[in-house]
């Protein structure tokens, strides 16, 4: 057995997946992709054909910084906007007063949508004058109206109410009907563009609305480093995309520009109300200062103290001068008070200012010298000298009396002065606490006036900017629509369909090999039992009334499929040095896999090749080859046989069995109660070793192997053991058991045979392929 090539050749490598087989099991169910093909295709172009186009559209801003517009003082003062956020101002043209304002701007809360034969389309406008009465906040549910244009009137139906009303020469202005609008048509050249058509008016509240667009709306930056953002929508009508995005600047560049003009007035008119507050603080600075120059006797501050400095310097040099006349007049008085004999002259214009002494000083003097004079030459007897004497002493005693007087009033004076003194010192001290509180008056003053002054300046500055406020945004490019559809794209959708029309059916064929549990073509059984060879399939047979390979001569496809199992059933068997026949067992795992089937038409390939063949239906429990002959079941035939001792087998023969005159066929007989009691009496082994003698090939017909052990009893007889599997039929979890057989020993030198196989594997795995090999004649 191990040196059959027979063998090797019957023998796949499974180290590799078999592509050419994979591909071949789904290309058997082309019918199924091609349906599926035409099927997704079919559905694609109808959903190309009738589905909304939508097209993109979108727009370019770039986010202006106050340094790009009008430079201004102001700018750092009170409105200042750098180094510019870009998610905030996404977040504030997306926020929901501004798409709001957009709604209510556009009356995009009525909406307008022209009704085609199969799928309805929006429009920005309708082709008639449309005038809406209602205000966009009185709407606070959805209305629906349909507006069909006929050739003399319109015809309007309110879903909503059941109503509807007709408006003769298409105009319905003028009239009573209740509606939230009305229409006409001015141009009549247009009716026949409209004539038929049936347009949809819809009504909704503001808050859905804004909600909607507001999720259709989508903005990002263009590129990390740049203040662009790209504001885009996707609409079946471009005019209606554009119209609301352009709306949509420009409503955000006026929030903004409001924003800022805000500011401004509020600045404005803070400014005017801090000017009277001002105006009444700089009056009372201006009377604090006056009155404190008024308390203080102050002009000037700095004159004020060089004056007083000057007083007191001048008060201290008449003090000085006092002084220095006391002093003179004690050394006159000094002078005077000498001896009365001494009559010395007197310092005379030594700096009293007292005229009067002076001049009594000089007469003393004169008295002096005359005395001196007369006493020298006529002695002191001299009448001339004691008058002089005399009035010497008279002029002693007046200097004596106006020195006391002049002292005294020296004394005076300078006490006035020192008293004048101490006040001058007094107010010289004070000049600079009076210095500083008058510095502090003066700067409060100077505040209130640099704060007047700035103000009246951003005032003239926020005036400005008030009459010329610069944008928020510059529009870099308006809002463009995409000149081709985005949705659908005809390319994806016939490459989705094509992919869908492949993979679907791919996917429920994969599914359903996958949960297949069941023996389809050899190749199920090369996975699982890798060393028996499979030496045959028969095709499946749709005309049940030629199962029979009865004429030799037979072309047909069953006919060359069994010549092909006889032709390579003959390698499996073992060479015999002897002339004897040898015995084939057909058996299977379960009931209805064909054993009986397969076996009849084995013999009867191996017939036509003039072979003595012997068909043995050893099956008791139950017997089938019956129902192919004309014979009952209850024939007498192997059980028979087995249980009367007194039979001789070659007496039960059905002899030339379909017109093959070299074969026979052994019945199963009755149905025995114990069929493997008499199958294990021996006298089966006899009738084999008989019919050795006699037969090219014996063909049994046994019983399923998994069901009774009536096989494995006799396996012993057997040169090869033919084991059937049913395409379709067999579950692969039973491939076990058989493998399990074969591996044990149990059933040797056995070989498997597909039956029941679709024409198509049957040609692509065993037609052609056995055919090929096995149809020659071999002795």
């Amino acid at each position: 057995m191990e040196n059959n090539p027979i063998n090797s050749y019957f023998q796949q490598d499974d180290s590799h997946v078999d592509i050419k087989h994979e591909i071949k099991k789904y290309l058997r169910h082309w019918p199924w992709f091609v349906f599926a093909l035409a099927l997704s295709m079919t559905i694609a172009y109808v959903y190309l054909r009738y589905s909304p186009r939508i097209y993109e559209t979108s727009t370019k801003i770039k986010i202006l910084d106050e340094s790009d517009g009008l430079e201004l003082p102001t700018s750092a003062f009170v409105f200042k906007r750098s180094n510019i956020n870009l998610e905030n101002e996404i977040e504030i043209l997306t926020s929901y007063p501004i798409i709001e304002q957009v709604v209510r701007k556009l009356k995009l809360n009525t909406t307008f949508q022209e009704e085609g034969q199969i799928q309805i389309s929006r429009i920005a406008q309708l082709p008639f004058h449309f005038e809406q009465h209602i205000k966009p906040d009185s709407i606070f549910g959805s209305y629906q109206y349909e507006i069909l244009v006929n050739k003399n009137n319109f015809e309007v139906i309110d879903l909503k109410h059941g109503k509807e009303f007709v408006f003769e020469n298409h105009n319905s202005f003028g009239k009573e009907h209740g509606l939230p609008f009305d229409i006409t048509l001015f141009n009549k050249k247009d009716l026949a563009q409209i004539e038929d058509k049936k347009y949809v008016v819809r009504l909704s509240p503001i808050k859905p609305t804004t909600l909607r667009l507001k999720s259709k709306v989508k903005i990002d930056p263009v590129g990390e480093q740049s203040d662009l953002l790209k504001l885009t929508m996707k609409s079946e009508s471009t005019e209606w995309s554009e119209k609301v995005l352009d709306s949509l600047v420009s409503v955000f560049n006026q929030d903004g520009i409001k924003d800022r003009q805000q500011v401004f007035r509020n600045t404005l008119n803070f400014i005017e109300e801090r000017f009277v507050d001002l105006a009444k603080e700089l009056d009372t600075i201006e009377i604090e200062k006056k009155e404190f120059k008024q308390d203080n006797n102050l002009v000037f501050l700095p004159s004020d103290a060089e004056l007083g400095l000057q007083k007191r310097t001048q008060s201290e040099e008449e003090l000085f001068k006092i002084e220095n006349q006391i002093a003179l007049s004690r050394l006159v008085e000094q002078a005077l008070t000498r001896d009365d004999d001494d009559r010395g002259l007197l310092p005379s214009n030594i700096g009293i200012e007292n005229n009067s002494i002076n001049e009594l000083i000089g007469e003393y003097n004169t008295a002096v010298f005359e005395y001196e004079k007369y006493s020298a030459s006529g002695g002191i007897n001299n009448p001339m000298v004691k008058q002089l004497q005399s009035t010497i002493m008279g002029l002693k005693s007046n200097i004596n009396q106006s020195l006391r007087t002049y002292k005294n009033q020296l004394e005076v004076s300078r006490k006035q002065l020192d008293a004048r003194n101490l006040k001058f010192r007094g107010e010289v001290g004070s000049i600079p606490e009076k210095e500083k509180l008058l510095r502090e008056i003066d700067r409060q003053q100077k505040i209130k006036e640099s704060l007047y002054l700035l103000l009246l300046q951003k005032q003239e500055e926020a005036g400005i900017n008030l009459a010329v406020t610069e944008p928020s945004v510059k529009v870099v490019e308006n809002a463009l629509s995409s000149s081709s559809p985005i949705s659908p794209k005809s390319n994806v959708i016939y490459a989705a369909a094509l992919l869908a029309g492949l993979l679907l059916p791919f996917g429920v064929l994969y599914l359903i090999f996958m949960l297949d549990t069941k023996v389809h073509d050899k190749k199920d059984i090369e996975k699982t039992v890798k060393n028996v060879p499979i030496i045959g399939q028969i095709p499946e047979v749709k005309d049940k009334e030629h199962l029979i390979f009865e004429n030799p001569n037979d072309r047909s496809i069953l006919a060359e499929s069994f010549r092909i199992l006889s032709s390579n059933v003959r390698y499996v068997l073992p060479k015999k040095e002897n002339n004897k026949g040898h015995v084939i067992f057909c058996t299977s795992t379960i009931k209805g896999e064909g054993k009986t089937y397969v076996s009849i038409n084995l013999s009867l390939a191996l017939s036509s090749l003039n072979k003595k063949v012997l068909l043995i239906g050893a099956d008791l429990r139950n017997p089938q080859i019956h129902t192919y002959s004309t014979k009952d079941k209850n024939a007498k035939g192997l059980s028979n046989y087995l249980f009367d001792y007194s039979l001789d087998w070659k007496t039960l023969l059905l002899k030339g069995f379909k017109n093959h005159k070299t074969h026979d066929v052994l019945l199963s007989g009755a149905i025995p109660p114990n069929p493997a009691h008499l199958l294990t009496n021996g006298r089966f082994d006899d009738l084999i070793n008989e019919a050795k003698d006699i037969y090219d090939y014996i063909i049994v017909d046994t019983a399923p192997t998994i069901l009774v052990t009536d096989t494995m009893l006799i396996s012993h007889l057997s040169d090869t053991h033919v084991y059937i599997v049913k395409a379709n039929y067999t579950e692969k979890n039973l491939l076990e058991f058989s493998k399990e057989l074969n591996d044990s020993g149990k059933l040797k030198n056995m070989a498997y045979v597909v039956n029941s196989v679709g024409t198509s594997k049957s040609r692509g795995y065993g037609y052609n392929y056995g055919y090929g090999y096995g149809y020659s004649d071999v002795s």
